[in-house]
């Protein structure tokens, strides 16, 4: 791992480096090399995200009230909108994953992806203050927060498979739970879409409503690729 050039597509160097390595650092790896790995840190990393989305949003949103001020505030937090960010940090290069995670295509998983936002975000705030937390991120990257907060990046996936799978007719399609796994403050859902009780598709989010989404995206890539 260039961990240079890394700093360099962040846009910030660090006086302890290590708060980095860590931030890129999977479990798997973790477990392999007998070292920590960065869940520690993508736990303070989604406080801090937290924060910084309410501030931003306060801020430059001023005539919104409460409610959609929350809403918007999920748009910026979820895993959507944190891989987008990922990609364009080019995150995924440089990860230190496991042997069976590398395999398995970690490198551009977006829950993977995303976790290491967060941790990356609480080592910078941990190496240089809020300030700078908020500077690497919110300045950097404004274009995809405003997007995400207005519901412009995340694609309504779930309406896109109702009106391909209703153009014939009235459909039975609905979303089950299949898996909850993690903490309180990060939760992981499965749900699966299933047309007349045949699956169609699986997602994964931190929400469940995300992973509808993403359960019903697969669906519709499955039906475009079949």
């Amino acid at each position: 791992m260039d961990i240079n050039l890394f700093q360099k597509n962040l846009g910030y160097t660090f006086s302890n480096t290590e708060l980095l390595k860590t931030a890129l650092t999977h479990t798997s790896y973790a477990h392999e090399k007998n070292t920590v790995s960065y869940e520690r840190l993508e736990f303070l990393g989604d406080a801090v995200l937290q924060l910084l989305t309410s501030k931003y949003i306060y801020k430059n949103y001023p005539t919104f009230p409460e409610g959609k001020m929350s809403r918007m505030r999920a748009n910026i937090v979820c895993e959507t909108t944190l891989s987008k960010i990922a990609e364009k940090l080019d995150i995924g290069s440089f990860a230190l994953l496991g042997k069976g995670e590398e395999l398995t295509g970690g490198r551009t998983r977006p829950s993977i992806l995303a976790d290491m936002v967060e941790a990356t975000l609480a080592a910078i705030y941990l190496d240089g203050g809020l300030e700078k937390a908020q500077e690497v991120i919110f300045d950097a990257y404004g274009h995809i927060i405003d997007a995400a907060a207005q519901g412009k990046l995340n694609s309504d996936y779930k309406t896109a498979l109702q009106e391909k799978l209703q153009k014939d007719g009235s459909v039975r399609i609905e979303y089950s739970l299949i898996e909850e796994t993690g903490p309180a403050h990060n939760k992981r859902f499965v749900m699966n879409v299933s047309l007349e009780g045949k699956e169609l598709g699986r997602g994964e989010g931190r929400t469940k409503q995300e992973a509808q989404q993403m359960a019903a995206k697969n669906a519709l890539e499955d039906m475009k690729n079949g």
